[in-house]
């Protein structure tokens, strides 16, 4: 089917850049003629592939790239006038069953970081080598980068033929077959192309499906994210980010979280190879239209992505490789970090040796000067602080690393599980360093696996005692050792309760989780304490924690002693003594009396109403009894003055008593007076 006017010109004009032409476009088409392209090309059997151009400054890439798609992807006025591609440029081609994305890095040296902006994300490289000038500089960069970010397949393309003859052409054949000797391009199809007379475009392309169709399919099932590498306004429909997605997918209408702003947006409207589409998925070159932010906000390195999945951070745990051509990488060396479309500063600490020699890879710890959003598994390339050239790269192992710390000697064995472990190793490893647990979202954020991947590994582990889940939703799992260590505490600290408190039946539930400090969390210990008392360890008795069987056995003199203290307060009625004018009368220790007074507040023989004063529970049901007959002979109302006369108490007693009976339910205040419920 024919593609409509609009789309084409839509196409081209996103390709561009020109904001103008696309905001005429659409006023001109009106917002229904955008949504209206329910993009068949989403429907078909169309698979989507990033390819990045790589290749010496003026080796004709943007040319190549005209030439394949009939689109110049240079979209700046000063990229036109000087002739060189200075940042990303963008074009599309739909060749057979694969749907390509161009993405046209800048060659020259001063430009390389937009080039690393651009190589995130890529499936294919399309390296450039001029016929008439042979591999230079920046070529052999360009090169290492794309190998170092885990490009695993690319065709070269010797561009300008049609100035050279056969025999050099066979030359730099054999030229490009050595260069990339041993690496991931090794056998890559070599085509002599002129973007001048179009020789060999066919067969670039035909070479171009070849190495798609050998790619793996990228899984859209994972969460969304998407590295921003441009924002611009169009009129009419305010802020559009563009990147390439690297994973998930996401609609038309949906949220998505601006990090590391932690900012919510909703996607407005979506475009992919120029197209409007109603959705967007990984390995696709996307345009996203957000509401609610202005595109000042945004920048180049932030991320747009599944809300509450991902975080960003400052600091990150990696697998570092270093170039034969770097220099010696010493400990606490600071570089250029980059990774997705995000360029900071960081600071290399190596947690074995002094330094990383060139040709070998090291597990380091990364501080970051600036907050990036990284996923387990991201590739990432390091360039020398001074002068600036492309020194290593490697991966992302923990992508929320703790501070290294001396005496952490399981931090490298860690990281070796997270580099090579099944998924039950790695959540079991995770588990073990965190001694209050794992939640959830943490587990997602650190490892971005889906949350039924989470479940099924920890059950996993579970069956096998190598962890506890000790809660359901949200999901949070702990070491079987740090529960057995919480455990353990527990009941060592009931046991101690026990011998110190003697004449006390146990310890209050929310005393004993406040002795574990705050290095247990409550789920922790609410589930710690229902496997003891299921296994008949502890008990429990109301809110208090006991050894199960615990009884008080009072001796002789203790026994008369709580008789006193009770009949004390039977006797006094309702004009109840203070606690201190009771024990006064005992002939045993003050300790040990308030020990009794205790026990008898629990058995509910006596009554707290206030801090300072209680009552005999006979005394307030004769109270109760009273109020009633009063409610009967004289009303439901009755105040102060009157309460004192029916009781025989001073106001000391009386108010504390009515605010009693008001906690209770029995009276409610209304003014000065109480109504008798």
């Amino acid at each position: 089917m024919p593609c409509p006017p609009f789309r084409l010109a839509a196409s081209a004009y996103y390709v561009r850049g020109n904001r103008d032409a696309v905001m005429k476009l659409m006023v001109s088409q009106g917002h229904s003629a955008r949504n209206s392209f329910t993009s068949e090309f989403m429907n078909a059997p169309l698979k989507s592939v990033i390819v990045g151009t790589a290749g010496h400054i003026d080796h004709g890439k943007s040319t190549l790239i005209e030439a394949l798609t009939g689109t110049h992807p240079d979209r700046l006025e000063e990229e036109k006038r000087r002739g060189i591609t200075i940042d990303l440029g963008f074009a599309f081609l739909e060749e057979s069953e694969v749907r390509f994305g161009f993405v046209d890095v800048p060659g020259h040296e001063r430009f390389i970081k937009n080039m690393l902006a651009g190589a995130s994300g890529i499936d294919l490289v399309l390296l450039v080598i001029a016929s008439d000038e042979g591999i230079r500089p920046q070529t052999h960069e360009h090169f290492e980068i794309c190998r170092l970010l885990g490009v695993q397949r690319g065709v070269i393309a010797l561009t300008k033929s049609d100035l050279v003859d056969a025999d050099t052409l066979g030359l730099l054949r054999l030229e490009a077959e050595e260069f990339v000797k041993g690496s991931f391009l090794a056998g890559a199809p070599i085509w002599p192309v002129s973007g001048k007379t179009g020789a060999g475009i066919a067969e670039l392309k035909a070479a171009l499906v070849q190495a798609a169709r050998e790619l793996s399919a990228r899984d859209t099932s994972r969460y969304f994210r998407l590295p921003i590498d441009r924002s611009f306004p169009v009129k009419g429909f305010g802020t559009v980010v563009t990147g390439t997605a690297i994973s998930g997918q996401v609609a038309a209408g949906e949220d998505v979280e601006l990090l590391p702003a932690h900012q919510l947006l909703r996607v407005r409207g979506l475009h992919s190879g120029g197209k409007a589409t109603e959705r967007v998925q990984a390995g696709q070159r996307s345009a996203v239209n957000l509401s609610g932010i202005e595109h000042t906000a945004i920048q180049r390195g932030m991320v747009i992505a599944s809300p509450g999945r991902f975080r960003a951070t400052r600091r990150v745990d990696i697998r570092l490789e270093l170039l034969l051509s770097a220099p010696k990488l010493k400990h606490r060396a600071q570089v250029h970090f980059h990774a997705g479309t995000a360029e900071t500063v960081g600071e290399i600490y190596l947690y074995d040796g002094t330094s990383i020699l060139p040709g070998t890879s090291a597990l380091a710890h990364v501080k970051l000067q600036d907050e990036i959003v990284l996923g387990r598994g991201d590739r990432f390339i390091v360039r020398q602080f001074s002068p600036v050239v492309t020194i290593g790269g490697g991966a992302i192992l923990d992508p929320l690393a703790r501070r290294p710390a001396r005496k952490d000697t399981g931090r490298v064995a860690y990281l070796e599980t997270l580099e090579k472990g099944t998924r039950e190793e790695i959540l079991a490893a995770l588990a073990e360093r965190n001694i209050l647990g794992v939640p959830l979202q943490e587990i997602v954020a650190r490892t971005e696996w889906l949350e039924n991947e989470v479940r099924a590994a920890a059950e996993n582990l579970a069956q096998t005692k190598q962890v506890r889940i000790v809660a359901l939703e949200p999901l949070l799992v702990l070491s079987e050792n740090a529960f057995a260590d919480i455990c353990g505490k527990l009941l060592a600290r009931v046991e101690r309760f026990h011998k110190e408190n003697s004449l006390l039946s146990g310890i209050a539930r929310e005393d004993l989780r406040a002795g574990l400090g705050k290095r247990v969390r409550p789920e922790s210990f609410r589930t710690a304490l229902e496997v003891l008392v299921r296994e008949k360890k502890l008990a429990l008795q109301a809110e208090l924690v006991k050894w199960p069987g615990a009884e008080i056995t009072l001796t002789l003199e203790e026994e008369r002693a709580k008789q006193q203290i009770e009949q004390t307060f039977s006797k006094a009625g309702l004009a109840a003594p203070s606690a201190k004018e009771v024990f006064a009368l005992l002939a045993i220790e003050k300790a040990h009396a308030e020990k009794l007074l205790q026990i008898l507040l629990r058995e509910k023989v006596l009554v707290r109403v206030s801090p300072e004063l209680i009552f005999h529970a006979a005394a307030l049901a004769r109270l109760t009894a009273l109020l009633r007959d009063y409610k009967e002979a004289k009303g439901e109302r009755i105040g102060v003055p009157a309460f004192k006369e029916l009781t025989g108490i001073t106001r000391k007693h009386a108010i504390p008593l009515l605010e009693y009976l008001d906690r209770q339910r029995l009276t409610r205040r209304a003014g000065d007076e109480r109504v008798i419920l």
